[in-house]
């Protein structure tokens, strides 16, 4: 089902977040949106921050690829596979971009840090239901 999901197409124009030069993407690089407001309360509570860009609502977050695989990430989250920002007239502008060759932001920390902003139980901690 997560594989499905990853495969649909959206409308309109598409635009892919572009890794700065001298950076590498071993695991592939997909993004995590949030809404503005949330981006600056977000990244003092992550250990590592990666590249982010904004578009003026949104701050998009580097993650490696398939970060979405087993999470459901809370909303007003939003995963975007292959970094590729949908309905964009033009893409986001570089805010943050770490020091060394890696655009990631940790993604588990990052999860961690939405689901209790969103007061949202993170999914390995919901009770299964038969």
């Amino acid at each position: 089902m997560v594989r499905m999901k990853r495969g649909q197409r959206m409308s309109g124009p598409l635009r892919r977040l572009l890794v700065p030069e001298g950076m590498t993407v071993p695991l592939g690089c997909d993004a995590v949106s949030v809404p503005a407001r949330f981006g600056q309360l977000l990244l003092p509570r992550l250990p590592r921050v990666g590249c982010v860009y904004a578009d003026g609502s949104r701050w998009w977050l580097l993650v490696p690829s398939d970060s979405d695989v087993a999470l459901e990430w809370p909303a007003p989250a939003h995963y975007a596979t292959g970094a590729v920002v949908p309905d964009a007239p033009d893409a986001p502008g570089l805010i943050h971009k770490p020091d060394g060759t890696l655009p990631y932001t940790p993604p588990i920390p990052l999860y961690l840090a939405l689901c209790r902003m969103t007061g949202t139980t993170p999914v390995w901690s919901r009770p299964i239901s038969a």
